[in-house]
């Protein structure tokens, strides 16, 4: 008698390998699991316990199968570390750096409570930049609506008015007469054409030099520049502290706070910080060296050096840049906001100039009748 023997699929992928190229937690989801975790380590409860009830909790489908492999994975006598590192790209290399730390401390109550304060704080930042954002955004929607508008309805409507002869008309009713041809002749080549530039620019910034020169520019900018900086200090003060606070070398402090902040020329200047805290020299002194952050954040990492408590100085210039992180995010707003009316303010003004000689001859031409 043959015997049936089940095959799987070739190249086919099991659900929970596909969550970890498809799933990605965001900064709301780990604060969350991090507090609910804190509280659960802090009250009694083992790690194991702890995992098996956080994956029962999940709301997206995806995320309660990750969690689900990283309880069983724990069950099983494996590092809770090891077991977030094999979900590949879902969870932060910060996340996983703490939580090493804490296995190797024994105190992973007290690493998922920093890491549920620093992502908390994350959290309310990116709340804060996507907030501001909103009235920026609207206002380009908005100016690229209009535009659209005046090309494809208003100038056809009043066409009339302009007379057989567009040369007798002034040089911005020419204009808009000629935009409005162009645009209604040849706009899938245009929808075409913006859609390639968009795609360049996403392109051109995964080009390593292009996006080097690019982060460069953000922080050397002229009035964005400061701003920027601020934020970044905020992002490193906070990141660096929770890291060797947690017992973490200070070497690989600097490599993961430099790698959270997303920016590479910033990194590419911490590869020189690294070597020479490596030889022995001050973390104050190295940075300073960067030119990057302000000499006020430089002056608190060194006297936290000198005083013997780098991680609660950092902790308390984390507090204070992240006020000054919101106040540059709302500044950087306030840039943007004025070049939108503008904007908005010129289309509409050029509509006007070139019409209303127009609609002033014809209401002249039916007086004289």
């Amino acid at each position: 008698m043959g015997i049936n023997v089940a095959k799987e699929k070739p190249g086919k992928m099991n659900t929970t390998e596909e969550n970890k190229k498809t799933y990605k937690f965001k900064t709301k989801e780990i604060s969350f699991n991090c507090r609910q975790l804190s509280a659960m380590l802090s009250s009694g409860l083992t790690l194991v316990k702890a995992l098996d009830i956080l994956s029962k909790e999940q709301e997206s489908e995806k995320a309660k199968a990750i969690w689900q492999e990283i309880y069983e994975n724990v069950q099983k006598g494996e590092s809770f570390s090891s077991s977030l590192e094999a979900q590949g790209d879902a969870f932060p290399q910060f996340m996983k750096s703490m939580v090493n730390a804490g296995e190797s401390s024994g105190q992973m109550d007290v690493i998922m409570k920093r890491l549920e304060a620093h992502y908390d704080k994350e959290n309310k930042m990116n709340n804060t930049i996507r907030g501001a954002l909103i009235y920026p955004i609207i206002l380009l929607v908005l100016c690229v609506a209009v535009t659209i508008l005046i090309f494809t309805v208003i100038i056809p409507v009043l066409r009339p008015l302009f007379g057989d002869d567009p040369k007798n008309l002034n040089i911005i009713a020419q204009f808009l007469l000629k935009g409005n041809e162009i645009f209604l002749k040849y706009w899938p080549l245009i929808i075409a054409l913006v859609a390639a530039i968009v795609a360049g620019i996403i392109y051109a910034l995964k080009v390593p030099s292009i996006r080097y020169k690019v982060d460069m520019y953000k922080i050397t900018a002229p009035k964005v520049g400061p701003l920027m900086v601020k934020i970044y200090t905020a992002r490193f003060a906070r990141t660096l502290s929770s890291l060797y606070s947690s017992g973490i070398p200070m070497v690989e402090c600097l490599q993961r706070s430099s790698d959270v902040l997303g920016n590479i020329y910033i990194s590419d200047k911490f590869k020189q910080v690294i070597d020479e805290v490596k030889q022995g020299e001050p973390l104050s002194a190295a940075i300073t060296r960067t030119e990057i952050f302000e000499s006020m954040f430089c002056s608190i990492i060194f006297v936290g050096e000198e005083a013997g408590a780098l991680d609660e100085i950092l902790e308390k210039s984390a507090d204070y840049y992240d006020e000054e992180a919101d106040a540059a995010v709302q500044r950087l707003v306030s840039l943007l906001e004025p070049v939108m009316i503008i904007f908005l303010g010129v289309v509409v003004g050029l509509l006007l100039a070139g019409v209303y000689p127009a609609i002033y001859e014809s209401l002249g031409g039916l007086e004289n009748m």
